[in-house]
């Protein structure tokens, strides 16, 4: 086991207590507080405002294409067996690199990089080289392989020889989407993907000299059952993969419709989902592996787990990052950008975002600036949910507030989570314990002044979820 002791991280009654829905805080403000009147004007003062700072740059493209549908998924995707649709997507994406662009300091170098989706190897090799050419010709890509440069990608579409392509390109990391390799629960989900490719293509990515793979797994699909699910993981376990991630499967088919399409008879109930959570957890850590936070684990030498072990470790769009310094510019349908203290997402539709790049406007949607209270809030959430820890002068060197007096009420708010043994609050810091560990998401909603009391003390049955539970 490494040497992190997590003797009391589970605890079933405080999870039972305090298992509510709440923001993942990939983002703070989060998405439902962003206004639909944000435009052109507000997104040029953010880029001034950027390049001001001269940060280094993160760059996200969301290609929403897969061929087919995953019933569990909540990504904005566009399933087709069309491949011609995505011709003009590319040239959509192009059209806009290119006009945000004109607005970036092009001596900023890219420190990260990454596709997502949808599924981007959806695209052909000419697509992805055209759209990563078109990328290098506008911005200031690293040559050397030291940028976090990373892909997502279906097992099951994906050779060891396409890999070879990737890498040229200039991806260095690979994230793959495993879920389970149960064939009763990939029927049952619509998504396959056998032992074997995986392992293809973990050998190959470990052969070329990708610096970090990252495997997903999803529990709380159905017909997943805690021995089914063990399973799953040893096999998972003998790849080895720098990163795992074993996400919680929200079942919200009034938000997703493909939802609609799995069985909700056959999900697994609620103290076997627990199960299966709390098995795989002692199994990984077992193993060797470092609990980063929420869902996800880091090899020790893995850059993730160095990040936390540095107190530089980073959450933004895409989950816990290593570039905490990189402003984010990001470009596709319903992709988010977070630069000179604002946030941006573009329209949700591809007609919507065709139709704006079409009348030569940028395709925003909505956005958000962030106040001075907004910025301080983030930066509290962001260390508690990367470091489990909150000295509070860390807070009082960024910014002119007396932590104590500030959140008084929030410190106040948190004394029945203390009392609880989730955290200790002491004069000069809050401490994350153990068993707060896995409820963080649960901490951090004190600090959210969007949410309401009720809303961070009880669930309303009455309304539809605006977000995931926290287990």
């Amino acid at each position: 086991m490494n040497d992190q002791k997590y003797s009391n991280l589970w605890n079933d009654e405080l999870i039972r207590k305090h298992d509510l829905a709440g923001p993942r805080y990939t983002s703070y403000p989060t998405a439902p507080q962003f206004d639909e009147l944000f435009g052109r004007n507000e997104w040029l003062r953010a880029a001034e405002k950027s390049n001001s700072a001269s940060a280094p740059l993160s760059l996200y493209f969301h290609i929403p294409f897969c061929d087919t549908v995953c019933y569990y998924c909540a990504c904005n995707k566009i399933i087709t067996a069309n491949k011609k649709l995505a011709i003009p997507y590319v040239e959509a994406l192009k059209k806009e690199i290119d006009m945000q662009a004109i607005y970036v300091d092009r001596s900023r170098p890219v420190d990260q990089l990454h596709w997502g989706g949808g599924t981007p190897t959806y695209l052909t090799d000419e697509q992805m080289h055209d759209l990563m050419a078109h990328t290098r010709s506008a911005f200031n890509l690293l040559g050397d392989d030291s940028g976090e440069y990373s892909i997502e990608i279906h097992p099951k579409g994906v050779s060891p020889e396409r890999l070879t392509k990737l890498r040229a390109l200039g991806f260095n990391r690979l994230s793959m989407g495993v879920q389970d390799f149960d064939e009763n629960v990939q029927v049952a989900v619509n998504r396959f993907n056998s032992e074997e490719e995986v392992l293809a293509l973990v050998q190959a990515a470990r052969a070329l000299d990708f610096k970090s793979i990252s495997l997903d797994l999803i529990y709380g699909l159905p017909l997943q059952t805690s021995a089914s699910f063990a399973k799953t993981l040893e096999r998972v376990l003998a790849l080895k993969p720098d990163r795992l991630s074993v996400f919680n499967y929200a079942h919200l088919p009034d938000l997703f419709k493909t939802q609609k399409q799995i069985d909700s008879s056959q999900l697994p109930e609620p103290q076997e989902k627990l199960t299966i959570l709390r098995q795989s957890i002692d199994t990984l850590l077992q193993a060797g592996y470092v609990y980063v936070g929420m869902d996800h684990f880091a090899l020790p030498e893995d850059e993730l787990a160095k990040a936390q072990q540095a107190k530089n470790l980073h959450r933004n769009f895409q989950g816990y990052a290593t570039h905490g310094n990189c402003e984010m510019f990001s470009f596709g349908v319903s992709s988010i950008s977070a630069f000179g203290d604002t946030f941006f997402q573009n329209h949700k539709t591809i007609d919507a975002y065709y139709a704006s790049l079409g009348e030569d406007e940028l395709p925003l949607w909505r956005g958000i600036a962030l106040s001075e209270d907004d910025k301080i809030r983030q930066t509290v959430i962001r260390e508690l949910i990367c470091h489990f820890e909150l000295p509070f002068s860390k807070i009082e060197s960024q910014y002119p507030i007396a932590f104590s007096k500030y959140f008084a009420a929030e410190l106040a708010s948190l004394r029945s989570l203390e009392a609880d043994g989730l955290l200790s609050i002491g004069d000069n810091s809050i401490d994350v314990n153990e068993s707060g560990r896995l409820l963080i998401r649960r901490i951090c909603m004190a600090f959210d002044k969007y949410l309401s009391a009720s809303a961070r003390d009880q669930l309303n049955a009455n309304a539809k979820p605006k977000y995931s539970r926290i287990i």
